[in-house]
């Protein structure tokens, strides 16, 4: 029987192929919204999120407004439950909503090389250490700028070697540039000397982030900037609001192309079913049993939804994979990564959707008098 529904399939290809193509695009434009989702929770949730801590100016928001005093981080490292501190600062293009932002990060290269999990496909850490200028680039950035080891980056008032180039079990490091943090305190028009944009907080295991958080804040009450201390997470969050608010919307738009998919294929499969009603009081003179005809048709529309979602998923995959695509404001970004579980979920609503799809038209099918059939043809 299964070749039977591919000859059927076959014998209205302009449909099957428009069908199978609409799906397609779909189930693309799903996938991508899936793994913009995916993207801002691994962001935001996770043990690095929950158990660390950034130290940021209190009400302030785009990273070039936050201007901590680096020796901060010798007060912060009293506070019972705090491991170690990182003085960082952050230097981006556009602190609004782009998908083309670059973010510099500032750091000691030795802190960087122990505490990010990051490690270098091309260059070495020995030239990133000792070269003031040196900078290491994260895989997405280096891919959408065409960057590699050696090569000179400019933008704006910065400009820097590349040292190496990195790669990242986080996705969101791969949107990163990572110099040390004199280079970027001293470089000319930032003036930025002895100031740091935040303190990046390592707890110890036993500790409570938000009884550390407070207790952080009341301790540099007394200095000369106010600070605000919120876990890793949340601070990303709140960082992203604006894009949370976006991608929750855009929620709506998965679901949307999701009911898309189910309509086409439905019309589709109800268009043939209408064609072939003759066809199918045939398969019923012959000793071909109702439930036997509804598998026909449910099997016609579940082939047609699985391979036009099945291809567009897959393209949609192929295509995170190879554009290393991020979106990002006032220092944070948002990485598109494919996952096993957009490839799982891509399957199984093509598969579900394609069934749903079937249900009314193989009915029909099924049930149809012998005698009104032939008559209708």
């Amino acid at each position: 029987m299964i070749t039977y529904v591919l000859k059927t399939l076959w014998r209205h290809r302009t449909r099957t192929l428009l069908t199978v193509t609409g799906a397609a695009v779909a189930m693309f434009v799903f996938c991508f919204v899936g793994s913009v989702q995916e993207g801002l929770k691994r962001l935001t949730t996770g043990s690095d999120a929950d158990r660390t801590l950034i130290v940021f100016q209190e009400n302030r928001f785009c990273p070039t407004t936050s201007r901590l005093p680096e020796d901060y981080s010798r007060k912060i490292r009293d506070v019972p439950g705090v491991r170690d501190v990182m003085p960082i600062q952050v230097w981006t293009n556009n602190c609004r909503a782009s998908l083309d932002i670059v973010v510099f990060n500032g750091a000691d290269p030795a802190h960087i090389q122990k505490s990010r999990p990051i490690e270098l496909t091309s260059g070495n850490w020995q030239q990133f250490a000792s070269q003031r200028d040196a900078a290491i680039v994260g895989r997405n950035v280096a891919n959408r700028r065409g960057l590699k080891t050696g090569d000179q980056f400019s933008i704006g008032d910065i400009s820097v070697k590349v040292a190496g180039v990195f790669e990242s079990t986080v996705p969101s490091e791969e949107n990163l540039i990572y110099t040390s943090l004199t280079f970027l305190q001293y470089t000319r028009g930032l003036d930025s000397a002895g100031l740091v944009t935040q303190h990046e907080v390592l707890l110890t295991d036993d500790a409570d982030p938000d009884r550390v958080a407070t207790e952080i804040d009341a301790k540099l009450r007394a200095g000369s900037v106010a600070t605000k201390t919120r876990r890793k997470g949340a601070f990303q969050a709140s960082t992203l609001s604006d894009l949370v608010d976006l991608i929750g919307f855009a929620h709506w738009l998965g679901y949307a192309c999701v009911g898309l998919v189910l309509s086409l294929v439905a019309t589709t499969t109800v268009m043939s079913v209408q064609d072939r009603m003759k066809e199918y009081a045939v398969l019923q003179t012959i000793g071909v049993r109702p439930l036997t005809t509804l598998r026909l048709v449910l099997t016609e529309s579940t082939v047609l939804c699985l391979v036009g979602g099945v291809g567009g998923t897959f393209l949609a995959l192929a295509a995170l994979g190879f554009g290393g695509f991020a979106i990002g404001a006032e220092g944070a970004t948002i990485a598109f990564r494919p996952s096993p579980g957009l490839a799982i979920s891509g399957t199984l609503v093509s598969f579900a959707v394609g069934m749903a799809a079937g249900i009314a038209p193989a009915i029909q099918a099924a049930t149809i008098p012998i005698v009104n059939a032939l008559r209708q043809a």
